[in-house]
């Protein structure tokens, strides 16, 4: 057995735990393989054994996987997205992840409007409120939702967050509660074109705490594939 689904075998045993534990049926969790920087090969052990959903950081990289990759991927855009690189990907990814200003929504809108396809997004909210990542503060999350909501060609499906770094992945249950909790008010609110379905939180230092308090996609890398390689980016 190679490392990469060793690690894969891991990680679902570690969902599938957390599920148990709190009384989730673990099909409401999708587990996205981020591959950022690491080669095809090892991407398509992950896919031999299973895995449709993959993450990436850098638009060019992506593109460069979808057109090596088999064509039944579901293709996640997770990193910070700039707007002059919103082209490239419209109507190739599944999701676009990190969505957190009115501005990039309306470039995603146009892209896809000239495609005439309904990109699906997440608005990324800074539940840590830290200075080094992206994201829109918890108090102005739903005007921006909002805002972005009356976009023909954007759909928005729910939240996401990238909680701060810990030694225990236990302290960042209460970024992961404020957020589903977020995400509930947001939907109380019964916007049109806004369905709060998705919750993607959870890293490989806290995938388990994120899926107890409600995730529905976690973004694990390094559990499944080892260390990034930068040198490769």
């Amino acid at each position: 057995m190679s490392g990469v689904v060793e690690g894969l075998n891991s990680v679902k045993a570690d969902i599938a735990s957390a599920c148990n534990e709190v009384g989730r049926n673990v099909d409401d969790v999708t587990l996205i393989a981020v591959s950022k920087t690491k080669p095809i090969e090892m991407l398509m052990e992950a896919y031999n054994v299973g895995v449709r959903d993959f993450g990436e950081n850098y638009v060019q990289e992506l593109c460069e996987k979808i057109e090596l990759m088999p064509k039944d991927i579901r293709w996640h855009m997770i990193g910070h997205l700039q707007r002059n690189k919103v082209k490239y990907i419209v109507g190739k990814v599944s999701m676009i992840h990190a969505v957190d200003s009115l501005r990039l929504a309306e470039e995603i809108d146009k892209c896809a409007a000239k495609l005439n396809v309904v990109q699906d997004i997440l608005i990324e909210v800074n539940m840590g409120r830290e200075e080094t990542k992206f994201g829109v503060f918890e108090e102005d999350a739903l005007s921006l939702v909002k805002e972005i909501a009356g976009l023909k060609h954007v759909r928005i499906r729910g939240l996401m967050t990238s909680a701060p770094y810990v030694v225990d992945s236990e302290e960042n249950r209460k970024i992961f509660y404020k957020i589903k909790q977020l995400a509930v008010d947001i939907a109380g609110q019964n916007i049109d074109n806004v369905y709060m379905d998705v919750l993607s939180m959870g890293m490989s230092q806290d995938f388990v705490a994120a899926v107890k308090e409600g995730s529905t996609m976690v973004r694990v890398g390094s559990k499944i594939f080892g260390a990034r390689d930068y040198s490769r980016k």
